[in-house]
């Protein structure tokens, strides 16, 4: 298996973060990311990076007005901020300008957020470079659980008719629906065939699919590989498309990539989402269906034919099971109706 796209994810993710090093984070804040490099993904340290520097922006405009620039935070800075400085930064994140754009962010963006800053406080505390973590006296903000939206079984069969046949899409879309409607079709089969996720998916190349089985290799979280199956229809979804790539005229510049865009690269996350999204609105304009959403979709159908939540918990790549419980076991009303009526309060009519 290749692993470019996944080499070149993370080289990128490792410029990103060292630019925000250099120009947007605390000097002291080399030694923190150098400690946790070994212990995270170089994605998890980009969204710490980028947290971080949303934290210290606020304390320049709020705590500390007399610093001129980020790099003039030290560690004794730390330790001057109190819980409550915290708290008041929680309460900033629900709707903040930040670099032009007006942002705003739900408990559980708020809630990743402090733990970005948590990790930091504890790092340079356990270190014994500051003598008081006062993020540690603030409380997670209380997360509600949300509804979880999937597809029903007839609007799995209603968008992977609508990606086939390219009914309901605006003149505009049915332009471009010839040329992708193979590859749209393969794509949603895909997820919907066997719950992969959105990075999975645009990170498979073509060597990666193994018709013998029927299967094919995918780079979970964290690096690691695993083997997942798929059915005869989406096999034959697979199949279709690679054929239709076979008969392009086109100079195909990323030729080990499986999905492949437009201009012959390889798919995009965000082309990926708005494909999925673009046929969705179609099928079930009440929902907000995402690449995630069909995953879960997949997992909601695949616990109802087994009933084991083990076997799920493997497929999806889930490392903790009560993690795939809180998405699955509770699964709509069904369960609620079949045990109704199980538990009698009075005594049967003869």
């Amino acid at each position: 298996m290749g692993d470019e796209y996944y080499v070149k994810r993370n080289n990128k993710n490792l410029e990103t973060i060292d630019r925000l090093l250099d120009n947007d984070l605390p000097v002291f804040c080399y030694d923190y990311f150098l400690a946790i490099d070994s212990q995270t993904s170089t994605l998890t340290r980009l969204n710490y990076a980028h947290d971080l520097k949303i934290f210290f922006y606020f304390l320049m405009q709020r705590k500390f007005r007399n610093k001129s620039s980020v790099k003039d935070f030290t560690l004794n800075d730390l330790e001057l901020v109190t819980s409550n400085d915290i708290e008041y930064y929680l309460s900033f994140l629900s709707h903040y300008r930040f670099e032009g754009k007006e942002h705003n962010c739900n408990e559980r963006a708020k809630a990743r957020k402090l733990s970005s800053v948590r990790a930091m406080f504890k790092f340079f505390f356990n270190k014994g470079f500051i003598s008081v973590d006062n993020s540690a006296k603030v409380a997670t903000p209380k997360l509600h659980e949300k509804p979880i939206i999937r597809l029903d079984s007839t609007e799995v069969f209603d968008i992977i008719d609508t990606a086939e046949s390219g009914s309901g899409l605006t003149p505009h879309q049915k332009a471009y629906h010839e040329k992708n409607k193979v590859r749209d079709t393969a794509i949603l089969m895909l997820f919907l065939g066997t719950g992969i996720r959105i990075s999975e998916l645009v990170g498979l190349n073509n060597d990666d699919l193994n018709f013998k089985d029927n299967s094919f290799v995918v780079t979970r979280k964290g690096g690691s590989k695993s083997i997942l199956y798929f059915d005869e229809q989406v096999a034959e979804a697979l199949k279709r498309y690679l054929d239709y790539k076979e008969q392009t005229t086109q100079i195909v510049k990323e030729p080990n990539a499986l999905f492949l865009s437009s201009n012959t690269r390889r798919l995009t996350v965000r082309a990926v989402e708005n494909l999925v999204q673009k046929y969705a609105k179609i099928v079930s304009p009440l929902k907000k269906i995402s690449p995630h959403k069909l995953r879960s979709t997949y997992g909601t159908q695949l616990y109802k034919a087994t009933g084991d939540i083990y076997i799920v918990a493997d497929v999806l790549g889930h490392k903790d099971v009560n993690t795939t419980r809180k998405h699955y076991a509770a699964i709509s009303d069904d369960n609620r109706r079949a045990v109704a009526g199980k538990v009698k309060l009075k005594p049967e009519d003869h």
